[in-house]
């Protein structure tokens, strides 16, 4: 029995690289024989950039195949990891809990080596550009979080996770943001925003001296599945209508 869940698993696996693959390769077919009778027939400017769009547009959708896998993974991950640390607070009273935030660095890790095993074999720019946005915004938080620690552990003044969330749901944000600028989503562009307000909604209570409640969590935890949970399912459906 297990040994047919895997192969079924195996086989749908397979079924959706493949159509991924026969979208986009079937977008450029349309598009070349399109060029083709462009040059052809010698049609007019706004034929041209009707065409241009066309071609846009195919390339957006092949993009969005399997793109809200990660979004959702990390909604829902990040949502589920702060139910536990606010449960572990209020059943032990545990006041560092918040180092269980450090788990988010592990499934980094294991989204990077799950990525690098299911990297799709064409690229296209708008991947390109997207990917970069990311690795960009996993560089500033790194950065970021090395900065504070440093500065935590010279003056001993602040809690480096106290820092580090509200800056985190800000990050994330804004690459969700431009996420959905790129691929042209209205609701992945502008759902981010409830994360970047509550993070900037905790840096100014942290500037005006608000010490961080266990509630913080769960608010950082309901943000990412709004800014991110959500925007995996849209793709998703558009995926579903791509195909």
């Amino acid at each position: 029995m297990q040994e047919c869940l895997r192969n079924y698993d195996y086989l749908q696996k397979k079924k959706k690289k493949r159509q991924s693959k026969e979208l986009f390769y079937r977008s450029f077919y349309n598009f070349a024989n399109k060029y083709t009778i462009m040059e052809e027939k010698n049609i007019d400017e706004k034929e041209s950039l009707e065409l241009i769009s066309q071609m846009i547009q195919s390339t957006k959708e092949y993009m969005e195949i399997g793109s809200g896998n990660h979004f959702i993974y990390w909604g829902y991950f990040t949502a589920a990891l702060s139910i536990v640390i606010y449960s572990v607070f209020q059943l032990t009273e545990w006041k560092s809990c918040g180092l269980l935030w450090l788990l988010m660095f592990v499934f980094w890790i294991f989204m990077e080596i799950l990525n690098h095993r299911k990297r799709p074999t064409v690229m296209t720019y708008i991947n390109k550009v997207i990917d970069h946005v990311w690795y960009a915004m996993g560089s500033m938080f790194v950065v970021t979080f090395a900065v504070i620690l440093f500065i935590s552990f010279i003056y001993g003044r602040y809690n480096p996770l106290d820092l580090m969330m509200p800056l985190s749901a800000i990050y994330v944000g804004i690459g969700v943001t431009i996420t959905g600028i790129i691929i042209q989503n209205k609701w992945i562009a502008y759902l981010p925003f409830v994360g970047i307000g509550l993070g900037l909604y905790m840096l100014t209570a942290l500037y005006l001296n608000i010490l961080p409640n266990i509630s913080w969590h769960l608010m950082f935890g309901l943000s990412f599945i709004i800014m991110m949970a959500i925007p995996g399912h849209i793709l998703k459906r558009k995926e579903k209508e791509a195909c």
